[in-house]
């Protein structure tokens, strides 16, 4: 099985994590959506990250694949409890990928990506206002997050794993939750790194960069 993309890319590691926490083995296939390769277009056709090809099977887009993670390994289950817990899940999924990844892609894009990695200069007017969209963001996480456990409550779910790669992701531009301001967010998201699927998964992307040129 093989997941296309980087894992700089929070929709990226999401599914690198669903796969670390049920144990299932993937290929990670780095992407440029830019110059796709046949491989990745086959199973992308719209250049979007991450992309899956298991054998004849392909798929594009994080949730979709999560799912597709979640049906072939149930247990654990990335939407676990009853049928409110299950839902608060998904919304957490929702509000990392098009809320939270919305204001912070702006930041990271033009203050890493932009300049880092395509070598063109990045606009600071639309980073500072992503980093204004944040602010209301963190201060919501922190309304809601538990003093103790996960995010939707029953354990640990696709909606922990999704609002803490966005915030991974924006450390890369030193951004991310005040402990002062964020207290239980912060705590909440120090046992999501503590976990072994994380830790994993951060050792891969951290072996990623180390060999790029």
């Amino acid at each position: 099985m093989k997941v296309f993309g980087v894992l700089l890319s929070p929709f990226v590691r999401k599914v690198h994590l669903v796969a670390a926490e049920k144990g299932i083995a993937i290929e990670s296939k780095p992407a440029n959506p830019r110059n796709p390769s046949p491989e990745f277009a086959a199973a992308s056709p719209f250049r979007k990250i991450p992309a899956l090809q298991d054998g004849d099977f392909t798929l594009a887009d994080s949730t979709a694949i999560a799912a597709y993670l979640d049906a072939l390994q149930p247990h654990p289950s990335m939407t676990p409890g009853d049928a409110r817990a299950s839902a608060k899940a998904i919304w957490w999924e929702e509000f990392a990928d098009t809320i939270a990844a919305a204001a912070g892609g702006k930041v990271v894009f033009n203050r890493f990506v932009a300049p880092k990695i395509l070598g063109i200069a990045g606009d600071e007017a639309t980073a500072s206002a992503g980093e204004a969209e944040l602010v209301p963001i963190f201060d919501y996480l922190e309304s809601q997050a538990p003093a103790d456990g996960w995010l939707a409550g029953a354990g640990i779910s696709i909606g922990d794993l999704s609002v803490a790669s966005v915030l991974r992701t924006l450390a890369y531009v030193g951004s991310g939750l005040d402990p002062a301001r964020h207290p239980r967010a912060s705590a909440w998201y120090e046992r999501v790194k503590a976990r072994p699927a994380w830790q994993a998964v951060a050792q891969a992307e951290a072996e990623a960069f180390a060999a790029q040129p």
